[in-house]
């Protein structure tokens, strides 16, 4: 199904955006005004649709910048849910809360619930869709929300804001373990990281192609988007082989992927645009830090220098 065609959205190129800089951290100091405005002159022009993932301070500058400065940018909003039960299954040990702290998320997750029907409707002309959490359901998730749960969060943005309500999450629960959220959706969100599942450049794009139409498969008459797609250009080995990712490597995984979304006509969001030196661990080396198309200082990467003016 054709998510352009359906919302009478115009065809574009869709890209994740979250732009901390070095010293800056979610919860901790964030980007200026000016430094929003510089990430998005950036990406003004290639770009047309952004994803967001919180409701927080930065989110807010981003709206304003684009609201302000008449950028054109719709932005797919975001509602980032904490912990509501423990995931003892978490490989790094971190999902592990008291019953205090679930029951303070659970609080912080309604009042996010509630900023996202806010923001997405005082910002009608910009904020076009409307996710309800991120990664919040797999078995590796250090901050597991029931279903039940999101498909409730789902439901009151649906009563809330007149936009398209999704939720973002990697493609293996859609298989099965999602049906009754994707019920309640108006369209399918799904992640794919080939090189994150030790798939070299050759198999990549056709991994992520069976990824794609096993989730359509599985949940036929929904449509389906991909809201990270991406190739990391740096590792210490954490996940991801060190030889497996390079400037090159990024440049052909997104150009491929590029081509195959576009000639299919399925929204696809590029994770990321900047790198993020406050991702994952202190090594500098460690890969969450390194998937932008762009470095931290700005200066574009293999594959964004043909979207330098």
């Amino acid at each position: 199904m054709n998510i352009f065609k359906t919302y009478n959205w115009k065809k574009g190129k869709a890209i994740c955006y979250s732009g901390f800089r070095k010293g800056q951290a979610p919860g901790d100091k964030v980007p200026s005004y000016d430094q929003v405005k510089e990430d998005l002159l950036i990406l003004q022009g290639e770009w047309q649709y952004m994803r967001l993932y919180d409701c927080d301070a930065h989110t807010r500058t981003v709206l304003e910048v684009i609201a302000i400065e008449g950028l054109d940018f719709k932005v797919m909003l975001g509602a980032y849910i904490t912990a509501e039960m423990n995931n003892f299954g978490c490989p790094w040990g971190g999902g592990t809360y008291s019953e205090e702290e679930l029951h303070k998320n659970r609080k912080h997750n309604l009042k996010q619930i509630e900023k996202l029907i806010k923001w997405a409707n005082e910002f009608p002309d910009i904020v076009n869709c409307l996710s309800v959490g991120n990664e919040a359901t797999v078995s590796w998730t250090d901050h597991y929300v029931p279903v039940k749960s999101v498909v409730e969060y789902a439901n009151m943005v649906k009563n809330g804001a007149d936009q398209p309500v999704t939720f973002c999450e990697n493609y293996v629960p859609w298989y099965d373990k999602l049906k009754p959220l994707a019920e309640a959706l108006d369209f399918i969100s799904i992640h794919t990281y080939p090189v994150w599942e030790y798939k070299h450049i050759h198999e990549a794009l056709e991994y992520t192609k069976q990824n794609y139409y096993a989730v359509c498969e599985q949940n036929p008459g929904k449509i389906v988007a991909i809201t990270e797609a991406g190739w990391a250009t740096n590792s210490n080995g954490r996940g991801i082989e060190p030889q497996n990712v390079n400037e090159e490597l990024q440049k052909q995984y997104i150009d491929e992927l590029m081509e195959w979304v576009e000639k299919e006509k399925i929204l696809c969001y590029v994770f990321e645009a900047f790198d993020e030196p406050w991702k994952g661990s202190p090594d500098p080396n460690e890969p969450e830090k390194h998937w932008g198309l762009y470095y931290e200082n700005r200066r574009p990467k293999l594959v964004a220098e043909k979207y330098e003016i």
